[in-house]
């Protein structure tokens, strides 16, 4: 086998490969030498079958089955012979693939980079430090009773905060449109879930009052056929329910499963599972920042072929966070950014691996096994499912290895301590999608709410 190899860049590669002739005719005649003792043909004794009827009736279909062979073990073995560390899959170019000829064909390919870590002693890393106050627990009650309020009737106007059951008509033009009618729907007021005109609307309206009003779509409504249009709704209210906060008292707290029922065992549980919330979060933020940290400090030449693939599951991940929304017509440059990203952060924490030896803790792969369960009602069913399921530990190894990389760059870098409290370090960090995702996610959000989120 001949190889010869051109640079075309940092890190792009041409191979050029000539595969013997005599090495595929030779595989080629031995398939069908073997098929000769089990092929079946009409006229002829098993086993009997000459040669060269074999030959005309498999001969094409094995000389193919052998050349696309040749052409997987020939890259690989000439990659190997010349220390290539191929970067994904390569693109074969100037093919020559004819009975009687050398197999000939170039394979076009990007190789891993070469690159040293940077000084991350240059890193500076800023990690939040919290301390749990009595007005946070107090504050986390009040979620709690929240969640636990109920509703009765009132025989009153409607004001902010109240639910307020309806039938609602609406139409474009004296026309019906989708999404635009609906009976009994409960709309609890001034909660965001309905544009603030037609929440405007039901403000001060009393069970069996009826009012029509004229509501327009703003321009960047998700639905095209609705922006910017205004539609006549016909509201009737049939109930006006204001809530309750339940007491905090012993059958309160019980519902918690803190089994005495005292309200200083609850606060002891709320702050317990407020600790274990913060701890993931300063974690996962400092896991964030050092990986920012990484990505900026260094300067990576990524292969194409490991960036598209990485794209094809950035898509995957976007759709099943649009509930399954099809992406397939977006452009690939709308998820480049962030598969680069991912590529990036992937060769260079390969290479810190590497470089500094970081080997699987099982000690820590059971202690944060351990964790993990803790917080389930079976500790020891969730332990043994992941011991038993090969795919799931890895998931827990992955975990401990991120942590060991993030152990390593802090021992390294400079970390300052900033000091927040428990509400802003744990409010959802506001990211920027591209509008287009934005605007599929807001479409399949409204029709999934019995097409009762147009209004």
């Amino acid at each position: 086998m001949q190889v010869s190899v051109e640079s075309t860049g940092n890190i792009g590669r041409k191979m050029n490969i000539s595969v013997p002739v005599e090495k595929i005719d030779g595989e080629v005649e031995k398939r069908l030498k073997d098929m000769r003792g089990r092929v079946k043909l009409d006229g002829f004794r098993p086993g009997k079958v000459p040669l060269s009827v074999v030959s005309q009736q498999y001969g094409d279909s094995i000389y193919q089955e052998v050349v696309n062979e040749v052409f997987q073990s020939s890259f690989n073995d000439a990659a190997q012979s010349e220390e290539l560390r191929v970067a994904g899959y390569p693109t074969i170019e100037d093919q020559t693939i004819e009975p009687g000829k050398d197999l000939q064909y170039t394979a076009v390919f990007d190789v891993y980079p070469v690159f040293e870590i940077a000084n991350i002693e240059e890193l500076e890393i800023t990690k939040a430090s919290v301390e749990i106050t009595d007005a946070d627990i107090n504050k986390m009650i009040e979620t709690l009773q929240e969640q636990q309020k109920e509703w009765q009737d009132v025989e009153r106007a409607a004001e902010k905060d109240d639910l307020v059951v309806v039938d609602f008509d609406g139409t474009i033009d004296d026309e019906s449109f989708e999404g635009g009618s609906a009976k009994e729907f409960s709309i609890e007021v001034g909660a965001g879930r309905m544009l603030k005109e037609f929440d405007d609307a039901i403000l001060g309206m009393s069970a069996g009052d009826d009012k029509k009003v004229d509501i327009t779509f703003p321009e960047d409504y998700p639905s095209e056929s609705l922006k910017g249009k205004t539609a006549l709704f016909d509201i009737k209210v049939s109930v006006v329910r204001e809530s309750t906060l339940p007491t905090v008292d012993e059958e309160f707290i019980k519902k918690f499963g803190v089994d005495d029922g005292s309200e200083d065992a609850f606060r002891t549980e709320i702050k317990d599972n407020m600790a274990r919330e913060l701890e993931q979060n300063i974690k996962a933020r400092l896991k964030q920042s050092v990986m920012d940290g990484l990505h900026e400090l260094h300067d990576v030449d990524l292969p194409a072929s490991l960036v598209s693939e990485e794209i094809k599951h950035v898509r995957n991940e976007m759709s099943s966070n649009t509930k399954g929304a099809d992406l397939s017509s977006l452009p690939d440059d709308l998820f480049r950014d962030q598969a680069a990203r991912r590529v990036k952060l992937g060769l260079i924490v390969g290479e810190i691996i590497t470089k500094n030896d970081l080997q699987k803790n099982q000690q820590k792969v059971n202690e944060m096994l351990e964790k993990m369960a803790a917080t389930y009602e079976d500790p020891q069913a969730f332990v043994e499912y992941y011991r038993t399921n090969e795919q799931a530990m890895q998931t827990v190894e992955a975990a401990v290895m991120e942590e060991m990389i993030v152990d390593w760059v802090l021992e390294k870098a400079i970390v300052n301590d900033e000091e927040t409290t428990f509400a802003e370090l744990m409010a959802p960090p506001k990211e920027q999608a591209p509008a287009e995702l934005e605007n599929k996610k807001d479409a399949d959000e409204v029709e999934s709410e019995e097409k009762t989120e147009t209004v």
